[in-house]
């Protein structure tokens, strides 16, 4: 990395404040745009969805947990892996912290795989995670809300992710569902989104946008091939934690 051209104090403050009128647009701009998210029209939840966790079986209803609001973070790990994906959990490391406070703000955040339970348990227990997480192995949930392709939709090249068709064969695929629960018991899905979509929810990238190297991944062969699950970076010879070919981030 070189330096940057090296201006006295004064000089500094003007670059600086030219770029913070840039800033404050572009936060203007995000309130509008999260203000029109919200104002999205809703489709009513008709499916008898059914998960696995560690209560046993549970509807998406009673997935709310007494709050009205729901987000479920599609975490890629297939039925047959041996462990989850390594950018899903780069996310879902950035989740415990905020449980206590979204709660205050009536808002359930958890995790949902098509693998097994019996494979996202002794899974979690490795990270340390603390969110509720729930497999959806057998229902249609997955395909639904595109976090999981068919091999036959990819095959035939009818796969759909993003609002789009797919574009590179993967039957996981990762990204957040949100849902509201009214008076009446009845759900809604109110918003989803896909590949850098859910960027914002990994607090680490907000760190490295406003330090001296940026993301500093141009180097690689794609952007998060240098995540690793936390317990295993610095472990270069266990090639089981480096990212499946088609698990990168698009």
């Amino acid at each position: 990395m070189k330096n940057n051209p090296i201006v006295s104090r004064e000089e500094w403050l003007e670059s600086r404040k030219r770029l913070l009128q840039k800033e404050k647009e572009l936060t203007r701009l995000r309130d509008e745009l999260s203000a029109e998210r919200r104002r999205l029209p809703w489709v009513r939840i008709e499916k008898p969805y059914v998960f696995e966790g560690p209560q046993g079986r549970r509807t998406l209803v009673d997935l709310f947990d007494g709050c009205s609001q729901l987000m479920t973070y599609h975490f890629m790990f297939g039925p047959s892996w041996p462990q989850g994906c390594p950018s899903c959990s780069f996310l879902s490391d950035h989740i415990d912290g905020a449980l206590v406070h979204l709660n205050q703000r009536d808002v359930k955040v958890m995790a949902v795989s098509r693998a097994p339970y019996s494979l996202i348990a002794p899974f979690k227990r490795r990270m340390g995670w603390q969110f509720d997480w729930v497999s959806s192995y057998g229902s249609e949930f997955n395909y639904d809300f595109q976090a999981s392709q068919k091999p036959q939709d990819i095959s035939n090249n009818t796969a759909w992710y993003n609002y789009d068709l797919l574009e590179y064969p993967a039957e996981e695929t990762h990204g957040i569902s949100v849902f509201y629960k009214d008076a009446a018991g009845d759900v809604f899905h109110t918003y989803s989104s896909y590949a850098r979509g859910v960027e914002m929810l990994a607090n680490t990238y907000n760190f490295l946008d406003i330090a001296p190297k940026g993301r500093d991944e141009a180097r690689f062969e794609f952007p998060m091939a240098w995540v690793r699950h936390h317990d295993r970076y610095g472990v270069d010879a266990d090639e089981s934690s480096r990212q499946l070919p088609d698990e990168e981030t698009a």
